[in-house]
């Protein structure tokens, strides 16, 4: 069977340094707060260009904690609404509706998969205080037009990259586009921990400070509490682990990107919708290969049966969720139409050139 993704392998790759990290750690003392967080923060933020990394707890934590740190700047209020795409997973709208702000959902394109920045600016109203995108499956979105829309209505526009680091728009990395970024280090990211992770990037200086703060029980000074904050810290282990792997992440991107184009140029079903490659590859790091197809049911079982492993990203969109039943009665075509078709194909730094043809040989088959 080709596992879907070889979290032991990706792992493995890097076992002598990730181990000898591990040790120094182990042997520290230290395990929150210390050297390799700060470390790791310093290269992340060097990485991506922005002037501040925070490392917290968790993806979703990162994207909770901007909005918290806005509205504790009195930047945003309780009831204010965020624009965010109706097909993303609901972690970025989560991170939105847990902050008593409101999710304002917004079909993608049906080609990129991305928020349809055409489609903003008739969601705008006096309540707008952002515009949360997402780099879905790890293609950039992002255009002159959306820089304008949030200038012209004073909205901070926040990144939810937990899929796209290293991917670039206009020679810029994601994470240093919008205001704020959050991102993800799941085990199974581009970049991933041994465990969950997750990191803020930002220019903005106070928002920084806020959100360190904020991160540690609302304090910046031991047993002094400003905000009613979290716990929501990057630990030692974690950090070590992902300033190891940071090293790497170009060179596992393009092996991604590799498998993508082998994918887009060999795999001839005409049951197949393939993704769109963008002119500029650096906009896309293949976090996943989606493709859509009328019969996945169908089309999965066959790679299962044939030894191939598959996923689908995701079943159900946030807007038909129980945890949102408000929206239940919603309707969102485009978005309704992808989250019924999409399957993702194995695609990972470590798959061989045997399995990617095998992969592309068994979607050819299938009838």
């Amino acid at each position: 069977m080709i596992k879907f993704l070889d979290l032991q392998k990706i792992n493995l790759a890097h076992q002598q340094e990730i181990e000898e990290r591990l040790l120094n750690t182990f042997r520290s003392g230290w395990y929150l707060l210390g050297n390799e967080v700060k470390q790791f923060e310093e290269n992340l933020a060097k990485y991506i260009g922005a002037q501040h990394a925070i490392g917290v707890a968790n993806g979703l934590d990162a994207l909770r904690l901007i909005l918290r740190a806005y509205i504790e700047m009195g930047v945003m209020q309780k009831g204010d609404e965020i624009i965010v795409p109706a097909n993303t997973y609901i972690a970025s709208i989560l991170a939105i509706s847990d902050n008593g702000l409101v999710p304002v959902l917004v079909e993608p394109d049906l080609e990129t998969y991305n928020i349809d920045i055409s489609k903003i600016e008739e969601k705008i109203t006096s309540k707008t205080k952002g515009i949360l995108i997402v780099h879905l499956y790890g293609r950039v979105v992002f255009s002159d037009e959306l820089v304008s829309i949030a200038e012209q209505h004073q909205l901070k526009i926040i990144e939810d990259n937990a899929q796209a680091i290293g991917a670039e728009w206009n020679g810029n990395k994601t994470g240093n586009l919008g205001d704020a970024s959050g991102f993800s280090f799941y085990p199974g990211k581009n970049l991933g921990a041994l465990g969950d992770a997750g990191a803020v990037t930002t220019n903005d200086e106070e928002l920084a400070k806020t959100i360190r703060a904020l991160a540690n029980y609302g304090s910046n000074q031991k047993y002094v509490n400003i905000f009613q904050g979290l716990n929501s810290r990057l630990d030692e282990i974690h950090a070590a682990v992902l300033d190891v792997k940071l090293k790497y992440i170009d060179a596992e991107n393009e092996r991604r990107r590799d498998i993508a184009k082998r994918y887009l140029s060999e795999i001839k079903n005409p049951k197949i919708v393939l993704p769109e490659n963008p002119a500029n590859e650096a906009e896309h790091v293949w976090h996943l290969f989606v493709i859509r197809t009328s019969e996945r049911e169908k089309l999965q079982n066959y790679l299962t049966e044939n030894g191939v492993q598959t996923l689908i990203h995701y079943p159900i969109p946030p807007h038909q969720q129980e945890a949102y039943k408000d929206w239940n009665d919603l309707s969102f075509p485009i978005t309704e139409k992808i989250h019924a078709e999409v399957l993702s194909l194995p695609i990972s730094p470590v798959m061989t050139d045997e399995e990617v043809s095998k992969v592309i040989r068994i979607c050819n088959s299938y009838a």
